[in-house]
């Protein structure tokens, strides 16, 4: 009897069917037990960051007053909805507004009762105030709470990442898949550009562009994909030269199949298997990219939930330890899960790795 006989749900993946390269690719990946757990720990963060309003926030997550059902942290609802007296937005700190929500029904406030840009005002101490039992990491100088920051800029930065690395791998994959398929004079004139283009201090030019231009989300996404598309150049263009001149490539130029055909449907899937083991590669460099930005001040616009941002108070408030250490520990663990699944997906694509 088969090993597929004995075990047949070897042959799914979450009720899909696997081909046996693809279980063996699954085996290898989940035989790294490191980068396997360190997968589920990162997914696990990140999916939790996602609902940072409804973990960290100032204003409440449900309210039920004389009947009726709010969701502040969706909605600006004003003063008066709740028998305040003026028309502008409520409050939720105020315990003379929380006193008339209570009298008529009940407030769902979030475990943090913070988030990212609120300015508490009833500290116990001067600002950066130490961790108590309220800010469970203590407040950063501006007076705002260190957890509601970190859970923001867990979020903001991975999503940073991850939608950089998208873009530029669609960029840099095209590219050259393009000058290995065609080579010749495209090939050649195209890697004359990549050396000169990959050879700016790349850094530099992020900073003057951004004290030029008011930095955005999205601009800096862009600034960034200018210049991390060539990441993944040189291995497309490996694989498609070689992959090129296979018998297949050259049945199908014989049977008229179009070029972009072949380039995107026969050659470039087998490009696909060095290019993925790059990815989370690629993902941890622009997270250190965008970090050492906002550390100097050329990042995402002032306010915003940074980790970079935290590090620099950190560097000037020595005599608040708890900033760049959370700083530290955050990135650190963040960076660290990052290249363990790096490992675990080049385990998994290594043909020479058999799982027995």
């Amino acid at each position: 009897m088969t090993d597929a006989a004995k075990h047949p749900s070897r042959d799914r993946f979450f009720g899909l069917p696997v081909r046996p390269l693809t279980r063996r690719r699954l085996d290898n990946f989940t035989a790294n037990r490191r980068g396997f757990w360190s997968l589920w720990i990162f997914l696990a963060l990140f999916g939790t960051s996602l609902f940072a309003e409804l973990i960290a926030n100032d204003r409440p997550i449900l309210i039920r007053y004389d009947g009726a059902i709010y969701a502040p942290f969706l909605k600006v609802y004003a003063e008066t909805e709740f028998g305040g007296e003026f028309p502008t937005e409520a409050d939720y700190t105020d315990p003379f507004v929380v006193r008339l929500i209570e009298e008529k029904g009940w407030i769902w406030w979030p475990p943090i009762r913070f988030r990212y840009d609120t300015n508490i005002t009833d500290l116990d101490a001067p600002a950066p105030s130490p961790p108590t039992t309220r800010n469970w990491l203590g407040t950063d100088d501006q007076s705002r709470d260190v957890v509601a920051r970190v859970i923001y800029g867990f979020r903001i930065s991975v999503a940073f990442g991850l939608i950089l690395t998208l873009f530029s791998s669609i960029v840099g994959i095209a590219v050259g898949a393009v000058q290995g398929y065609f080579g010749g004079l495209i090939d050649l004139i195209g890697q004359r550009l990549i050396e000169v283009w990959g050879g700016m201090p790349v850094l530099f030019i992020l900073i003057i562009l951004a004290s030029i231009v008011p930095p955005t989300f999205w601009l800096l996404l862009g600034l960034l994909l200018l210049f991390s598309w060539t990441a993944l150049v040189g291995v497309v263009r490996a694989e498609v030269l070689r992959g090129r001149n296979f018998e297949y490539v050259k049945a199908a130029r014989a049977l008229g199949v179009p070029n972009a055909t072949i380039m995107f449907r026969h050659v470039l899937p087998n490009a696909m298997v060095a290019t993925l083991t790059f990815l989370p590669f690629i993902t941890s460099g622009a997270l250190i990219t965008l970090t050492s930005l906002d550390f100097l001040g050329f990042g995402l616009p002032a306010g915003s939930p940074s980790l970079g941002e935290l590090l620099k108070q950190g560097k000037d408030n020595l005599q608040a330890p708890w900033l760049g250490i959370t700083g530290f520990v955050v990135i650190s663990v963040m960076l660290t899960l990052l290249v363990f699944v790096g490992e675990a997906v080049r385990d998994a694509f290594d043909p020479r790795k058999t799982q027995r």
